[in-house]
C-alpha cells in the first residue's frame, strides 16, 4: 500500500499519498507500464476518468475493428454466390453488431483488471491534475479527492476527435469514430467529413452494412500522403462499393441534426454545393487532451500545436516528469504508444533509449488492407534517394487467388546501390501480416535476396514476398523523377 506523507503549498496543506510513479492517462503505453513497473516491485497509480486501459480497447482500436470485421462477413453473404453459396436474402441487426462489441470491451476491462490485481498496480477512476511539481490531484466519481505524489509521473492523455470551427457543426451534434461504435441502427445516409483512416475505414464498413455513403475530403487523393497508384487504388476501391466521394471540397456550412436529417453545403473547385443525409460523422484530424490538467502547476510546457512539449527521450520540461503517446506528439498509433512507454522505462531504470530512428509501421483496416512500413516512394524522391521498385499484383498470389481475394498490390523499395531494402507497401488481403514479415527483415538487416531465396510455407500470403521480390525491378529513381510508378 501507498505511504501518507504531507506537502505544503501556498493554498492549503494536504494529506498526499507517495507513489513512485503516478500515471495520468490510462491509454496502452501507460496500462503496460504501470503493470511492468508494479512487477518490478514500484508502488504505481494509474488515473483515467473514464476508460481501463485507455481509447485502444474501449472505444478507438479494438472496437473499430470489431465493426469493421463484422462488415466484412456481411458482404461475404453478399459474395455468396461467387463461392457456390446460395444467397436467400439477409438483414443487418445493428444492436447486435454493437452487442458483439459491447461483449469484447467487457472481456477487456475484465482481463485488464485482472492483470491490475496481479501485479498490484492500483487503477484509480477519476479527474486528475496537477497541483504543484509531481503532485497530483484526483477528483473521484463520488466528488471526494485524493492527492498523489509521485517519484517520476507519466502523462499519457491521448486526443480526442477534433471538432472544427465550422457553422453549424458543432450545432448538429455530429458522430466522431466513438458514436458510430455506439449506433444501434444503420444510417441511411451518412455523410463523412475526413478521408483519412478513420473517415475511410468507417464509410467502407457503414456501406457494407446498407448505408448510402458520401465522403467528403479536402484533399486531392484519399490518404493523401500515400503514393499516387495507392490513393487511386483505394479511390477505386470505395467507388467500387458504391461510396461516393468529393475531393478537393471544403465544408462551409452544416445545418439540422445528426441522427435526424442534415445538411453541409461543400465548396469544391470553386462552386457550391449541398449535400443532405440522416448522419455526420467527423473524421478529420485529432486535437491533444492537455487542457485541465494543470500542466503549467508542474512547469510542463506546450508545444505550438498544444502537444506536450518532449525531446527525444520523452522527458518533459519539468524535471520527473515524462510523456507518452499521442499526447505527447508521437505517431498516432497503439503500438509507437508501446514502445514509448519502452523509450520510458529504459530511461528510468538506467539505459537510455530514446525514439529517434524507429520504425513507425501502419496499416488501414479497409478491406483489402493497406499496409506500409519505411519509405514510401514520394518521401524517397523528397529525400533524394535512389530506388528500385518491386511491384507486382496480388492477383500473382496463389493464396490470394485460392481465397478470391486478388484485389490490389505489393510494391517495395530497394536502395539503388545495395540490396537493402528501404520500404513496403502492401494493398491486399491481410496486407498487415504481409508487412510484418518484411518489417521483420528490415530489422535484422536482411538483404531483399533474403526473402527473394526464402523457402516460405505454400500457399500462404507471405509466400508473395518470393515472386515480389524475384520480379523484375525498375531502373533507378532518384529524387527528381516525375514518375515512380
Amino acid at each position: 500500500m501507498p505511504t501518507a506523507g504531507k506537502t505544503s503549498s501556498t493554498d492549503a496543506i494536504k494529506e498526499t499519498e507517495d507513489y513512485d510513479l503516478v500515471i495520468l492517462g490510462g491509454g496502452t503505453g501507460s496500462t503496460v507500464a504501470a503493470w511492468t513497473f508494479a512487477s518490478e516491485g514500484k508502488r504505481v497509480a494509474v488515473i483515467d476518468r473514464k476508460y481501463i486501459g485507455g481509447s485502444c480497447p474501449n472505444i478507438a482500436c479494438l472496437p473499430s475493428k470489431n465493426i469493421i470485421h463484422s462488415a466484412k462477413v456481411a458482404s461475404y453473404f453478399r459474395r455468396g454466390k461467387e463461392f457456390g453459396i446460395a444467397e436467400n436474402g439477409f438483414r443487418i441487426d445493428m444492436s447486435g453488431v454493437r452487442e458483439r462489441k459491447r461483449k469484447m470491451v467487457t472481456g477487456l476491462n475484465e482481463m485488464y483488471m485482472e492483470n491490475y490485481r496481479k501485479t498490484g498496480a492500483e487503477f484509480i477512476l477519476g479527474t486528475g491534475r496537477f497541483i504543484a511539481p509531481k503532485i497530483i490531484e484526483v477528483t473521484l466519481p463520488d466528488r471526494t479527492t485524493r492527492y498523489l505524489r509521485g517519484t517520476a509521473v507519466i502523462v499519457s492523455t491521448g486526443t480526442r476527435a477534433t471538432i472544427e470551427e465550422i457553422p453549424g457543426l458543432a450545432g448538429a451534434q455530429p458522430l466522431t469514430h466513438v458514436e458510430a461504435l455506439e449506433l444501434d441502427r444503420v444510417p441511411e445516409h451518412l455523410l463523412v467529413i475526413g478521408g483519412g483512416y478513420v473517415g475511410v475505414e468507417l464509410s467502407q464498413a457503414m456501406r457494407r452494412f446498407g448505408s448510402k455513403v458520401s465522403l467528403i475530403d479536402r484533399n486531392q487523393r484519399l490518404m493523401s500522403k500515400e503514393d499516387e497508384d495507392v490513393c487511386d487504388a483505394l479511390r477505386r476501391l470505395l467507388e467500387d462499393e458504391g461510396i461516393d466521394i468529393l475531393l478537393n471540397a471544403r465544408v462551409k456550412r452544416v445545418s439540422g441534426k445528426s441522427g435526424d436529417s442534415v445538411s453541409i453545403v461543400i465548396e469544391q473547385n470553386g462552386n457550391e454545393k449541398a449535400l443532405k443525409g440522416t448522419h455526420l460523422l467527423v473524421a478529420v484530424g485529432r486535437t491533444p487532451n492537455t487542457q485541465e490538467l494543470g500542466l503549467e502547476s508542474a512547469g510542463v510546457e506546450l508545444t505550438g500545436r498544444g502537444y506536450i512539449k518532449v525531446n527525444e527521450r520523452l522527458q518533459t520540461t519539468a524535471p520527473g516528469v515524462w510523456a507518452i503517446g499521442e499526447v505527447a506528439g508521437s505517431p498516432q498509433f497503439t503500438h509507437i504508444s508501446l514502445d514509448d512507454f519502452r523509450v520510458v522505462h529504459a530511461n528510468l531504470t538506467g539505459g537510455k533509449r530514446a525514439t529517434t530512428g524507429r520504425q513507425v509501421p501502419y496499416c488501414l483496416f479497409t478491406d483489402p488492407e493497406l499496409a506500409r512500413i519505411g519509405l514510401n516512394e514520394a518521401e524517397a524522391q523528397a529525400q533524394g534517394i535512389p530506388y528500385r521498385l518491386f511491384k507486382v499484383p496480388m492477383e500473382e498470389n496463389l493464396r490470394a487467388r485460392a481465397l478470391s481475394e486478388t484485389r490490389g498490390f505489393l510494391k517495395a523499395l530497394v536502395e539503388a546501390n545495395s540490396d537493402r531494402i528501404l520500404g513496403f507497401t502492401a494493398f491486399g488481403f491481410n496486407a498487415g501480416e504481409v508487412m510484418a514479415a518484411v518489417q521483420v527483415a528490415m530489422i535484422a538487416g536482411l538483404p531483399y535476396t533474403g526473402l527473394r531465396d526464402a523457402v516460405l510455407t505454400h500457399p500462404t500470403l507471405v509466400e508473395g514476398l518470393i515472386g515480389l521480390f524475384s520480379s523484375v525491378p525498375s531502373t533507378p529513381k532518384h529524387a527528381r523523377s516525375t514518375s515512380a510508378a
